[in-house]
């Protein structure tokens, strides 16, 4: 049903009379924007200056609906990817640092003994969401002869662990002058 505001909008739009407009209406159906393609196709308004152009939401419906559908899922950045393939490759990235965590472990060693191992993936979620716990019984955990050491195939490196055992000589070293000892930077456990 046709409301006597569409009439008037289509009139003033269009620069039309009411019978026009009421009829321009009637054959779309209420269909503001096809009611002027039509008007402009019989030449009864002037086509869009600078070369624009009208859309109907009957005639483009299935094209329009893709192209929004495409336009959500792909927002392409300024170096050509789209948001769907930039979020792909980060899934991609976050499972490979998963994989590597899970293949390296956090060894916690006291006397040569292994007390603890677990994976690095834990460690960082550990460090992540409770860095105020975990943080500080690493730290007091030196102090109390603890080292760390990490293993596997990534990080079980030399250069890894020898950073990691001059922490635990640095936390020896200064808990032996708390205690008033001398300490000459010999690797003692004491």
């Amino acid at each position: 049903m046709i409301t006597l505001e569409q009439v008037e909008q289509l009139r003033q739009r269009a620069n039309i009379s009411y019978d026009e407009a009421k009829e321009a209406l009637e054959e779309t159906n209420g269909d503001m924007l096809q009611a002027m393609v039509n008007l402009e196709k019989r030449n009864r308004i002037k086509a869009p200056e600078g070369g624009g152009y009208y859309n109907s939401k009957n005639s483009q419906q299935g094209s329009s609906e893709e192209y929004n559908k495409t336009m959500r899922d792909e927002r392409v950045s300024d170096d050509g990817t789209s948001f769907k393939e930039l979020m792909i490759r980060f899934f991609r990235w976050c499972g490979k640092m998963i994989n590597k965590g899970n293949r390296n472990h956090f060894e916690v060693v006291k006397d040569e003994d292994k007390i603890m191992t677990i994976p690095v993936t834990v460690l960082a979620i550990l460090l992540l969401f409770m860095f105020w716990i975990t943080l500080p019984i690493m730290i007091i955990g030196l102090f109390f002869g603890y080292r760390y050491m990490f293993s596997g195939p990534e990080l079980g490196k030399e250069d890894i662990n020898r950073a990691m055992n001059s922490v635990a000589d640095a936390a020896g070293n200064i808990k032996k002058e708390v205690k008033g000892e001398k300490s000459n930077g010999n690797n003692s456990d004491n």
